[in-house]
């Protein structure tokens, strides 16, 4: 038997691999080329709720011709106690493919251990590979490609930053990372980073980590589960993109968040609702990414 396609991580994909989805989702989406999903099932795990994951994911599989099966924790057996081991034995007998949006990686990769068919990352407390892609596919849009081009992501040391650091390892970019000390990224991030050569800069000032980006990216202060608002407000408050902030960026820099976003707190009004922001052509290309994802783990 074929091991099955799966979409876990960015850095568990190489370099050429990850150009061919993106150059497929760009194809499927200017109409250059056609694939078709026809008879094939995607289930889709929900264990943290979703806006844009969840609809670009169903509206994705349903342009491609498939079908979309939803469960949640209330909806399951696996908020009631089966295994992920059986839950991904059992939903391989009935689908073609399996995503999940979950908090423990442990169970995405538990999952797909167990799964004879795909199984796609709609994101971890570590990672947010879907995201990345489409972040990727958006700025290559706009400017050409990403390679040799500097990032500064601005902000917390999440999932997304994690994320980022993948994605400059395996698309050629420079990343300069500004987070609080007591929110920073996970070491073991950085030392992957360190031992495959990713050019990272790790600063506390987000005027440095702007200064001559060609993107700047930042995320929510308080994401889904934190517990610690008042805190991560208070050490998040000089990080915030702002005016002043962009003009440190190159002149045709561009901003991206993958939403949802608090206005005037990570950034300000001016800048994500100004002309150097990319935000919603970035929403959108989550489905154009992950059709490409998906005609490439299924096709």
């Amino acid at each position: 038997m074929t091991a099955p396609k799966h979409f876990l991580d960015l850095h568990k994909l190489d370099a050429q691999t990850l150009h061919a989805i993106l150059a497929l989702g760009s194809d499927i989406k200017s109409g250059r080329k056609s694939v078709s999903l026809a008879g094939k099932t995607l289930a889709l795990i929900f264990e943290k709720p979703s806006t844009r994951t969840r609809v670009s994911f169903e509206v994705g599989m349903m342009q491609l011709g498939g079908n979309v099966v939803v469960m949640d924790d209330n909806g399951s057996q696996l908020g009631r106690g089966e295994t992920v081991a059986d839950t991904a034995r059992v939903l391989s007998r009935y689908v073609d493919a399996i995503m999940i949006r979950t908090d423990d990686p442990a169970k995405l990769d538990e999952l797909a251990r167990h799964a004879t068919v795909p199984v796609i990352n709609g994101l971890t407390d570590d990672s947010h590979p879907c995201q990345l892609m489409a972040d990727v596919m958006t700025y290559e849009e706009h400017r050409g490609s990403i390679r040799g081009k500097k990032v500064a992501w601005v902000g917390d040391g999440n999932n997304m930053a994690a994320s980022f650091v993948h994605a400059a390892g395996r698309f050629g970019f420079s990343l300069a990372l500004a987070t609080p000390e007591e929110l920073a990224l996970d070491g073991a991030v950085l030392r992957w980073a360190e031992s495959e050569g990713v050019d990272v800069t790790v600063t506390r000032d987000a005027d440095v980590a702007c200064a001559g980006a060609d993107l700047v990216v930042t995320d929510t202060w308080v994401s889904m589960g934190d517990k610690d608002s008042d805190r991560r407000h208070a050490l998040l408050k000089p990080y915030q993109v702002d005016a002043r902030r962009m003009t440190l960026a190159n002149a045709d820099a561009v901003f991206m968040h993958c939403l949802p976003a608090h206005r005037d707190e990570e950034v300000t009004a001016d800048v994500i609702d100004g002309p150097q922001s990319v935000i919603w052509d970035e929403a959108e290309n989550r489905l154009h990414a992950q059709k490409g994802i998906l005609a490439w783990c299924m096709g």
